[in-house]
């Protein structure tokens, strides 16, 4: 870890509260790279989610499939690393789902269009 890393935990140590203490000092914590891998990966996500509102026509099936795959693949994988980390799989299973939902969207207009048979 960087110095920098370590001085603000070790600044930010002395504030965590008791009862918090048990999710600070997880092996999933916020003390790792577990807990800010799925914490920035919701943006992703969000980034899925508007675009619900681009048209149709401008959506990239193979994008959104890809995506979808990528997120119910890493689902799986986050259920069997150690230390099991349930957020990322919670964030990877959420990407999946939204991009399957967009895949389904973008191809049921481009089959209703003609596009694709």
């Amino acid at each position: 870890m960087s110095r920098v890393y370590k001085a603000i935990i070790g600044a930010a140590d002395k504030f965590v509260p008791a009862k918090l203490r048990p999710l600070w000092e997880h092996d999933a914590g916020p003390k790792t790279i577990f807990f800010w891998a799925p914490a920035f990966k919701w943006a992703l996500v969000m980034a899925s989610i508007d675009d619900y509102r681009r048209p149709l026509d401008k959506v990239s099936t193979t994008q959104s499939a890809t995506l979808a795959a990528t997120g119910l693949i890493w689902t799986r994988y986050c259920l069997v690393i150690k230390p099991i980390n349930y957020s990322l799989s919670l964030c990877n299973f959420m990407l999946g789902v939204a991009n399957g939902v967009q895949c389904y969207r973008a191809y049921s207009y481009q089959k209703k269009m003609g596009i694709v048979v």
